[in-house]
């Protein structure tokens, strides 16, 4: 069974953040299957819920939504232009589990690795955001 769950992405290591950096990152709503994969078919019934919150470090907060392109998976915060999608990198085979990684093209066009750091299913449909 799928349920609709809140992910919290970190960046990783990179060169300006040897450590990585908790003040950089997203958390969004997904749907998960049973192997952590994004289930398409359920997002396309709750992707009004599928809600992200890009937050880097003293720039304003970004709000967006989770598109699914094709085979591949976006955050979109304008609806009128893709400028500002920020894609991911085959996350149609990634398991969003703590502790792996995902890589996202960001608005500058570099890619960054960010580390899952909680995925927690979500019980009240109203708070998913």
């Amino acid at each position: 069974m799928t349920h609709l769950y809140r992910i919290w992405l970190q960046l990783a290591r990179t060169t300006g953040f040897p450590e990585g950096s908790d003040k950089h990152g997203y958390v969004f709503a997904a749907p998960l299957d049973e192997s952590a994969h994004i289930d398409v078919e359920t997002w396309r019934r709750l992707k009004d819920k599928c809600r992200v919150t890009r937050f880097w470090g003293e720039e304003p907060v970004q709000h967006g939504v989770l598109r699914h392109v094709g085979h591949g998976w976006r955050f979109d915060y304008e609806k009128s232009s893709t400028e500002d999608d920020e894609p991911f990198f085959k996350l149609d085979q990634h398991e969003l589990k703590v502790g792996n990684y995902v890589s996202v093209t960001e608005h500058d066009g570099i890619q960054r690795p960010f580390r899952v750091m909680s995925v927690e299913r979500v019980r009240d449909m109203e708070q998913v955001s």
